[in-house]
């Protein structure tokens, strides 16, 4: 019993520790962007560390290694939880963000990203590419 009173006490200090230096990052404003990984294009390919950095221009991920991908007119088109097989690429607590965004002006020729964030950053994922309206008939 005393075991489970030790892990508990043990969860909630981490769960503390967790949250303090996320409101620390967001009190300081971030430069650093919104830590995620990504696949791009969606379902296919591995996926990659990187920052998706939100700007007037439109969002834009950076990879930790490569070229960043700019997301002009870009739109979340979904949120879910990893699958199991995803789970042990990617954080199994994280959320999954499936992004279509345009190339041009026009938002023509343009693809589409999963990117995974922690739970905590989701607000700001979807602040920087929001989400795109439902069709009503």
């Amino acid at each position: 019993m005393i075991e489970f009173l030790a892990l508990a006490a043990a969860a909630v200090g981490v769960g503390w520790l967790v949250r303090r230096r996320h409101r620390q990052r967001v009190a300081a404003g971030s430069p650093d962007g919104i830590p995620c990984m990504a696949r791009h294009p969606a379902g296919a390919g591995r996926w990659r560390m990187g920052r998706v950095f939100p700007g007037p221009g439109g969002a834009r991920w950076v990879p930790r290694r490569g070229e960043p991908v700019p997301l002009p007119g870009g739109r979340a088109t979904g949120v879910r939880v990893p699958s199991v097989k995803e789970g042990m690429s990617i954080n199994p607590g994280s959320r999954i963000v499936a992004c279509t965004y345009g190339t041009g002006e026009d938002d023509a020729g343009g693809g589409s990203i999963e990117i995974a964030v922690m739970p905590l950053d989701l607000r700001e994922l979807l602040a920087a590419v929001p989400q795109a309206e439902a069709d009503t008939p």
